[in-house]
């Protein structure tokens, strides 16, 4: 910076610190300069396996957006996939609560609070995003997501976790 060299002027000097003394605390205040992407990417196919298997989330997301791309080719009916987030105790119970719920709901019970989040149910070449609000999320808690079409969550499921440090350290590939 010019007013930290030795040739200039006691006022030109003086003004310089005095602007950096606004400037600092005025930084601080406003947070990091950078913010964390909180939007993960998840693609799945017809091989019913998602291209990632744990998502670790930043604890200062204040809005997690996830997208699912189906890569496949065939349609929602014959190969559709979502991505449904629950608590992990309730992944079972739910994945069978969907397959009674059938393809008219898009594989998923109506107004079932144990889902957290979910897309809609996407065919080869079609996404769809979710938004997820972090107050609906607590560090420390066991999270899953996996896929509600019949029987593909045997395959197709992996961990969320929030994490509760400053930084997280994301394993993310797709992110």
């Amino acid at each position: 910076m010019d007013c930290i060299l030795m040739n200039t002027s006691n006022t030109v000097r003086s003004l310089c610190l005095r602007l950096l003394w606004l400037a600092v605390p005025a930084a601080l205040l406003a947070g990091p300069a950078w913010s964390q992407d909180c939007h993960y990417k998840v693609e799945a196919g017809d091989q019913m396996r998602y291209s990632i298997g744990q998502i670790v989330v930043p604890a200062d997301c204040t809005d997690i957006e996830v997208t699912l791309a189906n890569t496949g080719t065939q349609p929602a009916r014959i190969m559709g996939h979502d991505w449904v987030l629950v608590k992990s105790s309730d992944l079972i119970a739910v994945a069978n609560a969907a397959r009674a719920a059938g393809f008219e709901h898009g594989w998923l019970p109506p107004a079932d609070k144990r889902i957290i989040a979910s897309t809609a149910l996407v065919g080869g070449g079609e996404s769809a995003s979710v938004h997820i609000p972090s107050s609906a999320l607590t560090p420390g808690v066991d999270y899953s997501f996996f896929c509600s079409a019949p029987g593909h969550y045997l395959l197709m499921k992996g961990r969320l976790i929030v994490d509760a440090g400053e930084l997280a350290a994301n394993t993310n590939s797709g992110h």
